[in-house]
C-alpha cells in the first residue's frame, strides 16, 4: 500500500507535537502536514500563496480538523471543505477538546465523517490516534488510495 497524508488542522504546538509523536512510524503514513488555522488550511487545500508548490501541499486522504481554530475556526472550515466540489470527498475528522452534544451534532449535520475527543491520558491518547489513523488510511477505500486496492 501507498502510504498516504494527513492535514492536521491544529493551532496548539503541545496538540500537535502529541499527534506527530502518536501517529510516527505508521506504515499507512506518508506525511503528516500541518496547519495552524483555518485560513492557512483553506490555502493549503485550494494551493494557493505559500502552497501553490503541490509538493510542499500534497493533497491530503484525511483532514483531522480543530473546531477551536484563529480566524476561521474548524466550523467554517468544515462547511467550506463540504461547499467545495474538489474537496468534499476528502474524509474530516473532528479532533477537540469538546464533548458538547450540540458541537458533535452540528459537525455530523455539516458533513464531517467523525468527531474524536482528544484523551487527555498520553497513553489513550496514542492508542486512540493510531486506531484512527490505521481504520481511515488502511481499512477504508478512500478516494485517494482507490486504484491502489
Amino acid at each position: 500500500r501507498t502510504p498516504l497524508p494527513i492535514l492536521l488542522v491544529e493551532d496548539s504546538d503541545e496538540d500537535y507535537t502529541a499527534v506527530a509523536r502518536a501517529l510516527r512510524g505508521m506504515p499507512a503514513l506518508a506525511s503528516l502536514q500541518r496547519c495552524t488555522g483555518g485560513d492557512e488550511a483553506l490555502g493549503y487545500l485550494h494551493g494557493v500563496g505559500a502552497f501553490a508548490d503541490p509538493g510542499r501541499a500534497p493533497r491530503p486522504a484525511l483532514i483531522l480538523l480543530d473546531l477551536n481554530l484563529p480566524g476561521k475556526d474548524g466550523r467554517a472550515v468544515l462547511t467550506a471543505i463540504r461547499s467545495d466540489e474538489r474537496l468534499r470527498s476528502i474524509p474530516v475528522v473532528i479532533l477537540t477538546t469538546s464533548k458538547h452534544r450540540r458541537d458533535v451534532e452540528w459537525c455530523y449535520q455539516h458533513g464531517a465523517n467523525g468527531y474524536h475527543v482528544k484523551a487527555i491520558d498520553y497513553a489513550k491518547f496514542k492508542d486512540e490516534m493510531r486506531l484512527l489513523v490505521a481504520y481511515w488510511l488502511s481499512v477504508c477505500v478512500l478516494p485517494a488510495n482507490a486504484e491502489a486496492r
